[in-house]
């Protein structure tokens, strides 16, 4: 079961696709956002769920207090769940996007101040890297981004003008930070 763990609808069950998704664990979630917050102010902020399959992270942000949440995902049937999750939770504040992560980058607008990118770990760098050089123009100025990979994987390689923060393992998993460079 994956629920929201803290905010306006902590508690709330997130449905999660049948296959091909991993959602994030709640234990991973509550010190991610643990950390975020104690970054930043997610009130208002403008966040994008990359890779996004219930999109738990993206509901954590705009339960507490993130103003809209853009999630991406490329499977169809898990852009529905999102989609449902979003009507069950009542965020009408929500995007959703049926294209890959790399469509969405390179043809979207907007400006973000959280990205979390969590892909299938079958994913690889090289592609991962391109996602994050074609999300890099539109960050804000002290925009943070957020990459969960296998444990096992190198750190992600981060665009000009992003300065890797921090690197935490959760079992098989780690959490990758960064920030865009003051001078970037």
């Amino acid at each position: 079961m994956t629920r929201i763990v803290a905010g306006i609808a902590g508690g709330r069950r997130l449905k999660v696709p049948p296959k091909g998704t991993r959602p994030t664990s709640e234990r991973v979630r509550e010190a991610l956002f643990s950390s975020l917050e104690a970054m930043m102010d997610l009130d208002g902020a403008q966040v994008l769920d990359l890779y996004a399959g219930s999109g738990a992270l993206g509901f954590e942000a705009l339960s507490r207090g993130a103003g809209h949440a853009t999630f991406v995902e490329s499977d169809k049937r898990a852009a529905e769940v999102l989609k449902g999750n979003a009507r069950e939770l009542g965020f009408a504040n929500t995007t959703v996007a049926n294209r890959t992560a790399e469509a969405y980058v390179t043809a979207e607008g907007g400006a973000f101040d959280v990205v979390f990118a969590d892909p299938p770990y079958a994913v690889g760098d090289d592609e991962l890297a391109k996602v994050l050089r074609g999300i890099a123009p539109r960050l804000t100025g002290d925009a943070v981004l957020v990459v969960e990979r296998a444990s096992r994987s190198v750190e992600p390689a981060w665009p000009d003008g992003v300065e890797p923060l921090r690197a935490k393992r959760y079992g098989d998993t780690a959490v990758y930070w960064a920030q865009v460079r003051a001078d970037g």
